[in-house]
């Protein structure tokens, strides 16, 4: 793809630990970049390897085959996607809706960047070959923001200020309801304006909180 940059020259003689890394990165990239503009049928681990500067047999020491290189080049894009539960922890103002907007701003930028729509599109197109890649993605990527909205929401009951839910339910629906729809949009080139953005999510959180006051 257009937007991969050229492989970095090797130097003669064994590469450094940091070489090296760089190395597997930028295979894993470029694997990423041709099995979504050939599919994984079509790509070939002879094409990787070529638009790499690697030997074959070098890809083949680290990979034992297609499959593996593919679940390794998925598995990096979606270790960029993963929030730690510091970020998440900052985002918190103690104001429920201040915090809830800002996770659902976190969570669309991410996936407004090259590597989201990347994952995005990855996983649309052969999950249905490897449901693996989906089921890591949530673990890893979307279940642990889930985890910590149910928590602002088990704060909320507690404190009064939610009526009893099922606040795990309430933190799925959130997502699906403030980050779905735009992650659908965006990863068709459908990015919305910061404007359309900011009232979306300002609209859809009043309305979900207002579904979970006490009556």
């Amino acid at each position: 793809m257009s937007g991969t940059p050229p492989p970095a020259p090797i130097k003669a003689g064994r590469p450094t630990r940091a070489q090296a890394e760089a190395r597997r990165e930028q295979l894993l990239d470029v694997a990423l970049d041709l099995f979504l503009e050939h599919g994984f049928e079509q790509a070939t681990i002879e094409m990787i390897a070529a638009h790499v500067g690697m030997n074959r047999r070098t890809v083949y020491a680290r990979y034992a085959d297609k499959a593996t290189l593919f679940r390794a080049a998925v598995q990096r894009a979606i270790d960029r996607q993963v929030v730690s539960p510091e970020v998440l922890a900052d985002l918190d103002t103690g104001d429920l809706a201040q915090t809830l907007e800002a996770v659902a701003r976190l969570r669309v930028s991410q996936v407004m960047t090259r590597d989201g729509v990347r994952l995005q599109r990855i996983i649309n197109t052969e999950s249905y070959r490897f449901p693996d890649i989906l089921s890591s993605n949530y673990l890893q990527s979307t279940k642990p923001v889930i985890d910590f909205v149910a928590g602002l929401f088990d704060r909320g009951v507690a404190t009064g200020t939610l009526a009893p839910t099922d606040t795990a339910l309430a933190a799925q629906t959130f997502m699906s309801m403030v980050v779905g729809g735009w992650v659908r949009r965006i990863v068709i080139g459908r990015e919305p304006t910061p404007e359309e953005f900011d009232a979306r999510v300002h609209f859809t959180v009043g309305l979900l909180l207002n579904g979970l006051l006490p009556r």
